[in-house]
């Protein structure tokens, strides 16, 4: 497997967050988005960078019968992190979690508009 080959989510989420000391309630996914958006700042520094946001997006349209606007948050949170990641390495570093730098500006751009 390649350094840029994707990661598959192997882990919930909560398993994820439990293993680095957290424990934010994923059964009732309001309450899960909610403790998402505080999730530490470390997941730029996860390999690949953000990943554990990019799976808990797939563990709430799971949970969700595939309705993004359920899981906007976490998709919000996601866009969060590659904001950091880009802030922290750059805009030529590269994250298969991460859309490439100018769409995440397009896509944060929209989500300030409530587009």
């Amino acid at each position: 497997m390649s350094s840029k080959s994707a990661k598959a989510c192997n882990s919930t989420p909560s398993e994820y967050w439990q293993h680095h000391g957290q424990s934010p309630q994923l059964d009732a996914i309001p309450a899960f988005e909610s403790n998402w958006a505080q999730a530490p700042k470390d997941d730029i520094d996860t390999q690949p960078p953000c990943h554990p946001r990019a799976c808990a997006i797939q563990d709430c349209l799971t949970k969700n019968n595939y309705s993004e606007a359920k899981c906007q948050s976490v998709i919000n949170a996601l866009y969060e992190c590659c904001d950091a990641f880009y802030s922290k390495y750059g805009e030529d570093a590269s994250t298969v979690s991460c859309p490439k730098p100018k769409l995440l500006q397009l896509k944060l751009q929209q989500m300030r508009e409530g587009k």
